[in-house]
């Protein structure tokens, strides 16, 4: 009976909350790099205190066997991550983001505010800036969740931008695109309950799909759906 129990736990912490599933992000089942180290904790929350920001502190793995590249893109590139998972808390706000050192600070490609995820599969596309640098790189996906607990989710995957590629449109060059916002992890910045939250700084590509937002708070912030 305790094997049993155990086993359901396990399963029950694999299915709860969402996942990044595609890039697959570090120590993901997904992920063909992981081996039998797999986080059956991974679709869980940030901890509220921000130690295992960002990340949940798998950055780290990069430049090692489990931390190999699964995705390779190129400048001007228009692609898509897909979400996965059985418990969306009604959607919320996300972002694609993408670091170049490491998981010091991440750059975001694209904003999504409200009616992400939901419950599934889901995909959402976006395209790199012209002047993103080839390299190894980490790819970000996070996600303020419109019902529940003030959390902030986030999964991360080693990809490689190429040399090269074709061009869009005028871009924004990387550099001025901005930092990817952060809140429910111990910096003082939250999120309402009952409302897509309004990035500050969404950037220049934004996909807007909410009946109601509101910008952050800080401190504490409790149910945001009443005006």
């Amino acid at each position: 009976m305790k094997v049993v129990a155990i086993l359901a736990g396990a399963f029950g912490l694999a299915s709860a909350h969402m996942e990044l599933k595609n890039p697959p992000a570090f120590r993901s089942s997904y992920n063909p790099n992981t081996g039998g180290d797999v986080d059956y904790d991974i679709r869980s929350p940030l901890e509220a205190s921000g130690s295992n920001f960002p990340c949940k502190g798998y950055h780290k793995l990069l430049g090692t066997p489990k931390g190999k590249s699964v995705a390779t893109w190129s400048p001007g590139g228009t692609y898509s991550m897909t979400i996965t998972g059985n418990t969306p808390h009604k959607g919320g706000s996300c972002q694609a983001s993408l670091s170049f050192d490491k998981g010091a600070s991440f750059k975001v490609i694209h904003s999504y505010i409200g009616n992400c995820p939901v419950m599934g599969d889901s995909s959402y596309s976006f395209t790199l800036p012209n002047d993103t640098p080839a390299g190894e790189a980490l790819f970000a996906w996070t996600w303020f969740n419109w019902e529940g607990n003030r959390e902030m989710y986030m999964n991360c995957a080693a990809i490689t931008v190429k040399a090269g590629g074709k061009k869009r449109g005028a871009s924004d060059p990387i550099s001025s695109r901005p930092n990817m916002f952060v809140a429910n992890v111990g910096n003082g910045v939250c999120t309402y309950e009952g409302v897509d939250v309004e990035f500050p700084q969404p950037g220049p590509d934004v996909t807007r799909n909410s009946k109601k937002s509101k910008p952050p708070g800080k401190g504490s912030c409790g149910w945001g759906g009443a005006a």
